[in-house]
């Protein structure tokens, strides 16, 4: 074990990790049942008050003699150490190979013993079963219960029992499962219907690419569809008849694309409308920017496939369809309208939350991953966790050449194929990683075209995927993957390749961010074998002409006009051109940065209106008695609706009593009512009592108490989901909208809080106003069995 930074946190650590494994090897002599029974011993010491790192000698030196007996793998002493720090909060960068999931096994147990709400999130569906099933025998053993949160293959997720895996001890499970069962269990109707036993702990693996790749990502429950636009088609069909250059300008980087003024005239002219940016032709002209982006800015096989006539999202770094998930604010429809497919429903956002949100809920959080060194500042300030650089059992011997630097993309491809070729002729293993599912597909052809089979692996199959990453070690295999797939299965080597000097790992551009990039180079290494990483890059990768400064385009049209531009080509030699790589870089990484962090101030805002309604929810779903609740309704309704002047507003006052309060009413009746109180308060007295009187008529037709409290609860709960609903898909709205006035130099962020506060408050009188309506007019029919058939207003 060879020393590393964070040598002040460690040596703290490394103390507890000691006096852990003195404990363990005393733990061998005790018999099965001796070494179970320490978990009711646990238990009770908890009970009595102890805390879970009071506790964390005696548990890890259990689980670590469990692991012995059970999985014939005993802990080495820098998993010891990787455990201790992420039970006190910490992300453990744990290099490729190091054994992160059997260093899991101490933290998740030792949490597990204080009940429900422990979870171990994964990547992806395969790798929580898998891991749930081989791991699930050791917390067994203890005495703990512990389920995956995913179904096994050729099973369907319909058939999981919630409650059975949210009562266990232990979950494994993945990040999109636990955020989607947590925004359904949110709009349940009774805390039947509820699964979840709250957040206690979260030990989360690769949690970089959870917390930092995906921060953006919201995950969304869509329904209630809206009412159909019939503009899609015709905005289509009008986007082909402009021209790329005259009438659309795309910007450099391929990530913008705008009408020019010669595009806005033909379009008003093809739809013989004055001025396009007017109020009134305010709907047609965002369809035609929903156009302009489907065909300019989304593209078929990178971004998104067709199939069975369906439009399927891609996830661009690894290729793997986005089941269920769609583009926002018609733009999906527009890429079906550019398509020829069926339009689908546009859909309203129902309930949402970020990956950001969804872990800060937590009590405590953790996290393992090769790579986090690079973004520490940034896991620090957002979620709080400081990172620990955990040594390797043994030193890595592994060598990173310096980067091989091309003018164009093919003179980069021919090389890096030449440098795979090589090693193929000798046997020796090569990993060929790319940025995207195009460029996976584009090396397969040109290694094919040079007789070289190979596994290509661009996350479509988990599970045949982590098959293809275990065999990727051996004697002569080549195998093309993203950057992403694979992630959480070690590559062994085989018989004979450490005498070939181990695992090639080529890298054929430079990512978005160096943290990428390092776990690439960390699939070639591990356990202190031989290993070896080469990248190749070149000046028209996407990370440059995205992030590099306008003068590299230049200097690279001047030199291709100046040179023999040869498919065979020499690398460019000189500092500087390696440092214009390093910037674009680091440009990449600082607007990532940027980006994730305008997220999570977008979605704070959010948050706040989503804990107070869940909260809202949560209370009228407990309660046993909503009187208190129902007059705060009555009061704000009286407020909002009575009128300065009663007489002079009575027919619209009339209109109101009847239509929200009682329809039994005749005008003759409440024109009396209304004309005895000519002041504010007497009017609001007199809706407060008309509002009282029907929900004493409603507990009459409904006497017995236990139903009408439950009436209560379904009809307010079905008010805060309708007006909700509407409040989430008017922030999602609001958020592309006020995105776009940065562009016209105002803050979005402010903007944002303030058109969101103003759009909350009319949200709170509109589930008042449905609440009410909800209470007072629905219909009730007993039927002969005794259940009701109540039906809405």
């Amino acid at each position: 074990m060879h020393i590393h930074r964070n040598a002040g946190v460690l040596r703290q650590y490394q103390r507890i990790a000691d006096r852990i494994m003195e404990t363990a090897k005393s733990y061998q002599d005790l018999s099965d049942k001796q070494l179970q029974h320490k978990t009711i011993e646990f238990r009770q010491a908890l009970a009595e008050g102890q805390t879970l790192e009071q506790l964390i000698v005696p548990a890890y030196a259990t689980v670590i003699e469990a692991d012995r007996r059970l999985l014939g793998m005993t802990p080495f002493p820098v998993q010891i150490l990787g455990a201790v720090a992420m039970e006190f909060g910490n992300v453990a960068e744990m290099k490729t190979g190091e054994g992160k999931t059997l260093t899991a096994t101490m933290p998740m147990y030792l949490n597990g013993l204080a009940g429900s709400g422990n979870f171990l999130v994964t990547a992806n569906s395969y790798l929580a079963t898998r891991d749930a099933k081989n791991l699930g025998r050791v917390y067994r053993f203890l005495g703990l219960t512990i389920m995956a949160g995913s179904a096994d293959a050729g099973e369907d997720d319909k058939d999981l029992d919630k409650d059975a895996i949210y009562g266990s001890d232990i979950v494994y499970i993945t990040n999109s499962t636990l955020g989607f069962d947590y925004l359904i269990d949110n709009l349940a109707a009774t805390k039947e219907e509820q699964h979840m036993q709250g957040f206690r702990f979260a030990l989360i693996d690769e949690i970089d690419a959870v917390l930092l790749d995906m921060a953006q990502t919201p995950l969304i429950i869509s329904g209630a569809p809206r009412v159909q636009s019939n503009l899609f088609e015709s905005a289509d069909h009008m986007i082909t008849l402009l021209e790329k250059g005259t009438d659309i300008k795309v910007s450099d980087d391929t990530k913008n694309a705008w009408f020019t003024p010669e595009g806005m005239a033909k379009m008003e002219d093809f739809f013989d409308v004055g001025d396009l940016l007017k109020e009134d032709n305010r709907e047609l002209y965002r369809h035609l920017v929903l156009a302009l982006k489907a065909h300019y800015l989304n593209h078929r096989n990178r971004d998104y496939v067709v199939q069975d006539d369906e439009v399927m999202l891609l996830d661009v770094s690894n290729g793997r369809a986005l089941e269920g998930m769609k583009l926002e604010a018609g733009l999906h429809q527009a890429i079906e309208a550019k398509e020829g497919v069926k339009l689908s429903d546009q859909t309203r956002a129902m309930a949402s939350v970020t990956y950001q949100n969804l872990f800060r809920m937590f009590d405590k959080l953790a996290g393992m991953t090769g790579t986090a060194m690079t973004d520490r500042e940034e896991l620090r300030d957002t979620y709080n966790l400081n990172v620990v650089e955990i040594p390797t059992n043994k030193p890595s011997i592994r060598i990173d050449q310096p980067d091989k630097l091309y003018i164009t993309n093919e003179q980069k491809i021919y090389a890096s194929v030449d440098a795979v070729e090589e090693a193929h002729k000798v046997g020796r293993p090569v990993l060929i990683e790319t940025g995207s599912v195009s460029m996976s597909n584009l090396y397969s052809r040109v290694l094919l075209e040079r007789g070289i089979v190979h596994n290509l692996l661009n996350a479509r199959s988990a599970v045949k995927e982590a098959w293809i990453v275990r065999e990727a070690g051996q004697l002569g295999a080549v195998t093309v993957a993203t950057s992403m797939a694979g992630r959480g299965t070690d590559i062994s080597l085989g018989k004979g390749v450490e005498e070939l000097g181990g695992l090639l790992v080529i890298g054929t551009e430079r990512m978005g961010s160096a943290r990428v990039d390092n776990q690439l180079r960390g699939r070639a290494g591990r356990q202190g074998q031989p290993g070896e990483t080469k990248f190749f890059v070149s000046l028209e990768d996407q990370v440059v002409l995205q992030n590099a400064p306008k003068k590299i385009g230049k200097f690279r049209e001047k030199y291709e006009a100046t040179h023999e531009m040869s498919p065979e080509a020499e690398p460019l030699q000189k500092r500087r051109y390696r440092r214009v790589i390093q910037r674009a870089q680091a440009s990449s990484e600082k607007g990532d940065r940027s980006n994730r962090f305008q997220t999570l101030q977008f979605d704070e805002v959010f948050r706040l209106q989503r804990d107070s309604i869940y909260r809202t929810r949560d209370e009228v779903m407990a309660a046993d008695d909503l009187s208190r609740v129902i007059n705060n309704l009555f009061q704000r309704v009286s407020e909002a609706h009575a009128p300065k002047n009663a007489i002079e507003c009575m027919p619209e006052l009339i209109d109101y009593v009847v239509n929200n309060i009682d329809y039994q009413y005749t005008v003759g009746q409440l024109s009396e009512l209304i004309k005895r109180g000519s002041s504010l308060k007497q009017t609001r007295a007199i809706l407060r009592q008309l509002m009282e009187d029907k929900l004493t008529k409603q507990h009459e037709q409904l006497p017995d108490e236990g139903q009408f409290l439950y009436f209560q609860k379904l009809v307010i709960l079905k008010a805060i989901d309708v007006a909700w609903i509407e409040q989430v898909d008017n922030l999602q709205e609001l958020k592309n909208i006020t995105s776009d006035r940065s562009r016209a130099q105002r803050d979005p962020i402010f903007e944002y809080q303030k058109e969101a506060q103003r759009s909350y408050a009319v949200m709170r009188d509109d589930v008042a106003d449905k609440a009410v309506r909800n209470l007072l007019m629905s219909q009730m029919v007993t039927n002969p069995d005794g259940t009701v058939e109540v039906t809405y207003p």
